[in-house]
């Protein structure tokens, strides 16, 4: 999944579940900064301060991917979840042990992360952790199949759309077909490219095991947003077994027809019109202009956009030392790394392990 649904699609649900403007908003945001926030490393001030921070996410090239440990600690926990065959704590699937980490829709592993999210709602950074909690949860719909580690079990064959987008020209499957081996890790979902990031895509492929796996991602996505919009509601209600309604009807048929008329090749140009609908007041919460600034193309922004960063270190930039600022203690930023490490630390000693699952 990409900006358009990890931010907008996830902005959506959050209103509709009940959380106001600006609470949805911190939990849009973080969403899609599971993907920006990529440089980890300690963040030294003037004063002597210090404050470490992980990275939730790697770029496709980037060095890290060759490390096993960095693979486990970033792409298992926050893009991979592993879904131990869709079955129970004290049950194990058959076959490897390496298919327990592959990625499973909605897997009981994926719902006890949840639960623990609306369990620690009342950290400072509860809201954080959630968003960041939707995004794994989205991605065991995008991700099935898939696990976040260098593996065969990654390996696919005969990718090819099978609806009729408009948007692969012929000759591009001729094309990638003699580039994945070369140039695509088997890391994730890399040798499938981009097919399930795209939410109007109907797509098919042949798995390690050359079981044909047949997908239609609006349907996939659509199911994602209605089980995000419970998991919300079952937040603000503060009950990890509430009854949810999710998204009624006229909402879940305006998001649906986003998925499939949206037909942009990029994530960004997909989003411009999520956000244009959101300004024209197509869903049941009314007119609202939303935003997003991960990270500014200019390194100082002086309007009142600023991305979290920049309000919390001056810049956007990666410097020897900032000027410290009290502020810092409560910014979205600091919260939002705060929640990525809980997020992690609960995740790989505590979930997985229940499960029999030792990623890291």
């Amino acid at each position: 999944m990409q900006i358009d649904f990890h931010h907008a699609t996830t902005y959506v649900a959050a209103r509709i579940a009940g959380f106001d403007r600006i609470r949805a908003d911190i939990i849009a945001y973080a969403a899609q900064y599971v993907d920006d926030a990529t440089s980890d490393g300690p963040v030294r001030f003037t004063n002597k301060f210090l404050y470490q921070r992980i990275s939730p996410a790697h770029r496709m090239i980037d060095t890290r991917n060759t490390r096993d440990l960095d693979n486990h600690q970033v792409w298992i926990p926050f893009h991979f979840l592993p879904g131990n065959g869709g079955m129970a704590a004290g049950t194990n699937p058959s076959g490897k042990a390496v298919n327990r980490l592959i990625c499973t829709p909605d897997s009981p592993i994926a719902r006890d992360m949840v639960k623990q999210a609306i369990i620690e709602q009342d950290k400072p950074y509860g809201l954080h952790r959630l968003g960041i909690s939707m995004h794994v949860y989205a991605d065991t719909w995008a991700h099935q199949g898939f696990a976040g580690l260098l593996d065969s079990v990654n390996e696919v064959e005969d990718v090819k759309e099978t609806g009729n987008s408009g948007v692969f020209k012929s000759g591009l499957r001729t094309y990638l077909a003699d580039f994945l081996d070369d140039a695509i890790p088997a890391l994730g979902h890399g040798r499938a490219t981009i097919f399930p990031d795209m939410p109007f895509l109907k797509w098919q492929y042949r798995n390690q095991d050359k079981e044909l796996i047949e997908l239609d991602n609006s349907e996939e996505f659509c199911t994602a947003a209605n089980e995000m919009c419970k998991a919300m509601q079952r937040y603000l209600l503060g009950d990890t077994n509430a009854q949810s309604e999710g998204i009624g009807a006229a909402d879940m048929q305006e998001i649906k027809k986003l998925f499939e008329t949206n037909r942009e090749k990029e994530g960004p140009d997909r989003h411009k019109k999520w956000l244009e609908a959101i300004r024209n007041g197509t869903f049941s919460f009314g007119s609202e202009d939303i935003s997003y600034k991960g990270k500014s193309e200019n390194f100082c922004n002086d309007g009142p956009d600023k991305s979290w960063k920049e309000q919390a270190l001056g810049t956007n930039a990666n410097i020897c030392k900032y000027q410290y600022r009290p502020s810092f203690l409560k910014s979205d930023w600091k919260l939002f790394h705060d929640a990525a490490l809980a997020h992690r630390f609960y995740v790989i000693t505590e979930l997985l392990p229940a499960y029999g699952i030792c990623a890291a």
